[in-house]
Parts: C-alpha cells; structure tokens; sequence
C-alpha cells in the first residue's frame, strides 16, 4: 500500500485480529535495491478459509480508510 508504512498496516491488522508479517524478511540487500525500508506480507495456504481471506481484505479497506 503506497504511502503506509508496513508496521502501520500490521498494527491495525492485528487490532481486527488479522496476522501478517512485517518488516525486512531477511531480504535487507533487496529492499535496499529498491528503496524499501519495509514489507507487508501476508501468508496464505491451503488451509485458509474463505472467511479470512475476506477477513484480510476488509482490514485493509480499514488500512486504506484510516490513510486517506
């Protein structure tokens, strides 16, 4: 998400209850490389249910809202 900090958007994720990793990702040498000082990722696999996936989604309308 342009213009969010990723710790921004981890924290209000998980005040919905919502895990997501944020940070480098033992990847320094490629943030670096494209001007990055953080990343959010979120981590997703066959044992994820639709409802939170959906779940993922709203939290970050709710990121998108709290930053405009």
């Amino acid at each position: 998400m342009e213009g969010v900090h990723a710790h921004d958007i981890a924290t209000i994720l998980d005040r919905q209850g919502i895990a997501i990793r944020a940070g480098h990702h033992c990847a320094q040498p490629v943030m670096e490389r494209f001007g990055l000082t953080a990343t959010s990722r979120a981590s997703l696999a066959f044992y994820n249910t639709r409802q939170e996936i959906d779940a993922l989604v709203d939290g970050l309308g709710k990121v998108r809202e709290i930053f405009e």
